[in-house]
């Protein structure tokens, strides 16, 4: 039962990330944001939010410096939306799954061809 509940709490505040980031922060930093998952630790009282962004390496590191600037906000957002008794503390991560899922398919594409 506590599974279940976690996962409903991890992907409502996915989805209240993912709308804050689409809606526009102001700053300029961040780009082109997605919320890939959220890990919310059993007592509630920290997440770790995992994001892909779309660019170069400077792209992501100044995606992640925006987001942790506006970790306060966020945070903030989540209590309002959110009926929780704690509100989590923001972490980001870069998703690498991502790019590593799109390297094995470029080297088995070039297996292929040989």
């Amino acid at each position: 039962m506590a599974g279940q509940r976690m996962r409903r709490v991890n992907e409502a505040i996915r989805e209240v990330l993912s709308e804050a980031i689409a809606a526009g922060l102001k700053d300029p930093r961040i780009g082109f944001v997605t919320v890939v998952g959220v890990d919310t630790s059993p007592d509630l009282r920290a997440a770790k939010v995992y994001i892909s962004v779309l660019g170069d390496e400077n792209e992501r590191e100044q995606s992640l410096q925006g987001l942790e600037h506006c970790h306060g906000y966020l945070q903030s957002l989540i209590g309002k939306q959110l009926a929780m008794k704690r509100t989590p503390q923001l972490t980001f991560f870069f998703d690498e799954s991502i790019e590593r899922g799109l390297r094995i398919e470029k080297l088995l594409k070039e297996i292929e061809e040989q």
